[in-house]
């Protein structure tokens, strides 16, 4: 069989500002919250350190956080459009939602190393296993890849999602699922090619 894969120039990955639940330590997955009065302060000083970056579009996950980031990102430059991505939505992490990942260490130890060590075969109760949300985010990221030709791309993606996307473009294995469950607003300038 003949593997196909896309190049994808530069991709900006950002991570949206925090919101209450990860300033707390708790597991957000897809509950839509707004950023948290230091997720903005954080976003203002995204903004000023992408400055020198030109994107023509600014893709982000459904969230309402990822969205303010980028419509705070867009503020002021001109012609940036935003494209919000279905297929960018967070890992439905079912009845773990809210719940502190402190909680998840001292109640299920094996399920809490299991995610230090083997992320890809965790399904919370109730929610999406981390093997599925892969699956459907690499579809949205080809899809986004193609349409943007070779120039610059800014996804703005909330974690443990943008945890995948980063793996996905950059080849690295996915380790330690807990501590890429909350947001921080950081960014990282990344080329790849993407099977």
């Amino acid at each position: 069989m003949i593997r196909r894969s896309i190049r994808t120039g530069r991709v900006l990955l950002i991570r949206p500002g925090a919101t209450d639940l990860d300033d707390q330590g708790r597991i957000k997955g897809s509950l839509d919250m707004p950023m948290s009065e230091r997720g903005r302060q954080q976003v203002d000083l995204l903004t000023e350190q992408l400055g020198h970056f030109h994107v023509r579009t600014i893709f982000t996950a459904p969230s309402e956080s990822a969205r303010e980031t980028a419509h705070q990102l867009a503020r002021n430059r001109g012609d940036v459009r935003i494209k919000v991505v279905e297929g960018f939505r967070n890992i439905d992490h079912g009845l773990w939602h809210g719940k502190l990942i402190d909680e998840v260490r001292r109640n299920l130890p094996r399920v809490y190393r299991q995610g230090q060590d083997c992320p890809s075969d965790i399904c919370p109760p109730g929610g999406e296993s981390i093997r599925d949300a892969k699956a459907r985010v690499i579809k949205a990221v080809r899809k986004v890849l193609r349409k943007s030709g070779n120039e610059v791309i800014a996804i703005v993606i909330p974690d443990p999602m943008a945890w995948i996307v980063e793996s996905v473009l950059s080849g690295k294995e996915l380790i330690d699922l807990w501590n890429a469950e909350t947001d921080c607003a950081r960014w990282e300038l990344i080329e790849s090619v993407v099977p």
